[in-house]
């Protein structure tokens, strides 16, 4: 659920917004007067300065429906992040994967459906469709292995990083369920299956429009990747952003973060990833990576992750993991020599790319754990010899 740190008369018009109620309405919810209600609002920036008001506001928000929180998250990150009388700031393209395993018989059915198109990928069968999405777009990836990505578009516009490290960790409180609501309405036709239950978000951020040069460039870009060192998430009821004196600092004289690793290539492109996610600049965009190159790569990574994660989560319930024969022990070592080994014709931008997505991430590594298991499981049933 979404959460505010100080109701302002823009976020208070927002809820009620959200709400779908009067003025009138949404001042006997709180036990105000309608020209209390009007007042704040047209004050816009005005902070309530009762405590008692601002407590009733987190209330009502909390009591709203998803849908609801939905759209008050998307009235907020346009106005109230957005906001910027200067006209100043940068603009960014939010890549976020959201990815969950079905099974592969669900996946089966949902590529059948008419409202699915195939795909052509290099080695996995994969068809998608267009998910509806309460702000930006939203495309559903389905792998034949029985992973659903998730992967939501928005463009954004914000004067200060810290702004974007904030509306990150606001938008993940609804961006989880939304998942969950979508993946199930998306499966209503089929027959029942087991819970799915989206875990997290990756987010990917394309820097379009820059407000910085030089040094400043490149440490934004770093922070776009490590988003959390532009919050005190301590703080309470949810994470709050820097000052910023403190992103200036952060901006002028950088920051030690060794799990932060490059993949730009000089004059052409910055580009950064990390255990939290990827941000790219394009500094010559005929030379440079495209967004559908960065996305392929992070759609695969992120289904993968999630496969591999539903075999570890079978394996630590003290259960021997039971999948597909399609796509046991051999499909993983597959997978694990298509994305660690470059292709003849991959250039040297995708190989830096792919080489720091899948070693931030940790993938390799489970994918190795994973093939074990399934080797293991394999061998006891007596199908094959370790």
């Amino acid at each position: 659920m979404p959460t505010v740190q100080a109701w302002t008369g823009r976020e208070t018009r927002a809820l009620r917004h959200a709400l779908r109620m009067s003025i009138r309405d949404f001042a006997e919810n709180l036990g105000v007067s309608e020209r209390t209600v009007s007042k704040w609002e047209a004050g816009r920036d005005a902070v309530h300065p009762r405590p008692e008001m601002q407590a009733a506001l987190d209330t009502v928000l909390s009591r709203a429906s998803s849908q609801a929180a939905d759209r008050f998250v998307a009235a907020t990150s346009e106005a109230s992040l957005q906001h910027n009388p200067d006209g100043g700031g940068y603009r960014v393209q939010s890549h976020k994967f959201i990815p969950a395993y079905m099974n592969a018989r669900a996946a089966a059915e949902l590529a059948g459906k008419d409202t699915f198109h195939r795909r052509p990928h290099e080695w996995l069968e994969v068809s998608v469709t267009e998910v509806p999405h309460p702000v930006g777009t939203c495309t559903a990836h389905v792998f034949a292995c029985g992973v659903v990505v998730l992967h939501v578009e928005e463009k954004l516009h914000f004067r200060t990083l810290a702004a974007l490290a904030a509306w990150r960790y606001a938008s993940y409180e609804a961006d989880v369920p939304w998942a969950a609501d979508e993946v199930t309405r998306l499966l209503s036709f089929a027959p029942p299956t087991d819970h799915v239950a989206p875990e997290y978000v990756l987010s990917m951020y394309v820097l379009q429009e820059s407000a910085w040069s030089g040094d400043e460039l490149e440490n934004a870009l770093r922070l776009m990747s490590v988003p959390s060192v532009l919050v005190n998430r301590r703080a309470r009821p949810c994470p709050k952003p820097v000052d910023d004196h403190v992103e200036r600092r952060l901006l002028t004289q950088g920051f030690d973060q060794p799990s932060v690793q490059p993949f730009g290539v000089q004059g052409v492109s910055l580009g950064y990833a990390s255990w939290a996610g990827v941000a790219y600049h394009a500094l010559a965009p005929e030379r440079a990576l495209t967004v559908d190159d960065l996305v392929s790569c992070e759609v695969d990574v992120q289904m993968l992750w999630a496969y591999c994660r539903h075999i570890q989560s079978q394996v630590e319930d003290g259960r021997d993991p039971a999948m597909p024969a399609e796509f046991g022990w051999r499909f993983l070592r597959a997978a694990h020599s298509r994305l660690t080994t470059a292709r003849a014709r991959e250039t040297a931008q995708h190989c830096m790319m792919r080489e720091a997505t899948l070693s931030t991430s940790g993938l390799p590594a489970r994918l190795t754990q994973a093939q074990t298991a399934l080797r293991e499981t394999a061998a006891l049933s007596g199908r094959v010899s370790l």
